[in-house]
């Protein structure tokens, strides 16, 4: 699953440790994230989706491999 949550940050001026602090986990979790290292859990990605005031579908996109 790929996402562009760097994308989102850019647009609201934010920084992976302000996006952490406002969603509750730590900075190295958005920066795994963004990497696509770690794939959220629904409650996480609600929480972002709603943050930037966007659907959970305009921020993760399946790929075909998921």
């Amino acid at each position: 699953m790929k996402n562009n949550i760097k994308v989102q940050r850019a647009i609201h001026d934010m920084t992976q440790a302000d996006l952490a602090e406002k969603i509750g986990v730590s900075r190295q979790t958005i920066n795994a994230m963004e990497k696509n290292k770690y794939v959220p859990s629904t409650l996480l990605a609600l929480k972002i989706a709603k943050l930037f005031k966007i659907p959970v579908e305009d921020i993760f996109i399946l790929e075909n491999s998921d």
